[in-house]
């Protein structure tokens, strides 16, 4: 069996002769790879959310072909190798755990994320603690980020409570702005709502990212079963009510 180091040599040698022959490979740049990686980022999210072992593996496979091809095109302009991004990100690992690799104490998890974003920052002076927040994120995981970035230096409720008491302000506030038919004012504090209960599930050990994502998923599965149940009877869903459709609905969830 080759071993990892063998197989990572195979995977460069095979990139840099298809950039030096394949017509495809030759005409990318950063810029037409760039949305290609986006979706074989959500390919890999996919493939974790359904848990299908094989589909993670080839998934990660693609990313790792993206990081080769990517550091090639910068070797070609000279600007660093593959192994200057292996070096970087070696050092950031080594420096960003002081309390693995120096001398640094923590008493969990808590500490090493306040630890992280403290060293991020003291590596260049120029940045904020939200400034590593990618502005093109969707906007729920860039909520979850956010939060978990500032709670990270202590910046939180003081108890679970406490999160959740915000939680109700913010439905109450909406609330009002509905009263008032200010849909401009209910669309911000339905925004609020949105935040407020990230943070609290955050809180409870919960990914609102993922969990809206299991939803989904679980959402999908219903309606399709509930198609299926409604096909059989050679009709479509415009043809029945919604007291119907509901009734089929319960059918489908049990």
């Amino acid at each position: 069996m080759q071993d990892v180091k063998e197989s990572f040599n195979e995977l460069i040698n095979v990139m840099l002769e298809l950039r030096a022959k394949c017509p495809w490979d030759q005409k990318q740049t950063n810029e037409t790879l760039r949305y290609l990686t986006l979706e074989e980022c959500y390919e890999l999210s996919d493939a974790i959310v359904s848990k299908k072992t094989s589909n993670i593996k080839e998934e990660l496979g693609d990313i790792l072909l993206h990081v080769v091809f990517y550091s090639i095109i910068a070797t070609e302009a000279k600007q660093f190798t593959l192994n200057d991004v292996i070096q970087e990100q070696i050092k950031k690992l080594i420096d960003r755990h002081p309390h693995i690799y120096g001398d640094t104490k923590v008493r969990g998890v808590k500490d090493v994320k306040k630890n992280w974003e403290l060293l991020k920052l003291k590596e260049n002076s120029k940045k904020t603690i939200l400034s590593g927040v990618p502005k093109s994120l969707p906007s729920m995981l860039k909520s979850y980020r956010i939060q978990e970035k500032v709670k990270g230096v202590g910046f939180d409720f003081k108890s679970n409570d406490e999160s959740f008491n915000k939680v109700i302000e913010e439905i109450n506030e909406f609330k009002i702005e509905l009263k008032n038919k200010d849909i401009k004012k209910a669309s911000e504090e339905f925004g609020d709502i949105l935040f407020s209960l990230i943070g609290y599930a955050q809180r409870l050990g919960i990914n609102s990212v993922n969990a809206l994502e299991y939803a989904n998923n679980k959402f999908i599965h219903r309606f399709t079963q509930m198609e299926k149940e409604i096909s059989k009877n050679q009709a479509n869903i415009s043809d029945y009510s919604s007291d119907e459709l509901n009734t089929f609905w319960n059918q489908v969830k049990d």
